[in-house]
């Protein structure tokens, strides 16, 4: 679902990697769709490795978005900070009010609409059944 899907700091939206080159990886923007050079002087996050902070430990990106996609709703990006915290807890009632603030909730909401906008948000075959161990 998120394999291949970057955030690079200092740049709005998301990216797919598309290849890696000597001293970079080669990215396509999916708002615009052109391609640039990533280099590892940036800060770039890889969503299958982010995770939410949560009373309990962490929980993945990947389950936050499932949990999105199931209940159907959204919310403005315009929103109050007061709705975004409300619609986040309704989302995951167990994230960490201390650790959890209101602009990760927004970034996390807009990567949302935009991979489903781009129907990035399909689980493989892969993803639904754990690996087998030979």
């Amino acid at each position: 679902m998120l394999k291949g899907i970057l955030s690079i700091s200092g740049y709005p939206g998301l990216f797919k990697m598309v290849t890696e080159a000597k001293n970079s990886v080669i990215v396509e923007s999916l708002l615009t769709g052109k391609r640039m050079p990533a280099y590892s002087t940036s800060k770039i996050s890889a969503l299958a490795d982010i995770s939410v902070f949560t009373e309990n430990g962490e929980i993945q990106l990947k389950e936050v978005f499932k949990r999105l996609k199931e209940s159907g709703k959204e919310i403005s990006p315009k929103a109050s900070s007061n709705e975004f915290k409300a619609f986040f807890e309704e989302l995951v009632p167990e994230y960490d009010k201390d650790k959890v603030y209101v602009s990760d909730m927004k970034k996390i909401i807009q990567w949302f609409q935009l991979l489903n906008e781009k129907d990035l948000l399909i689980e493989t075959e892969e993803e639904k059944q754990p690996e087998e161990q030979a």
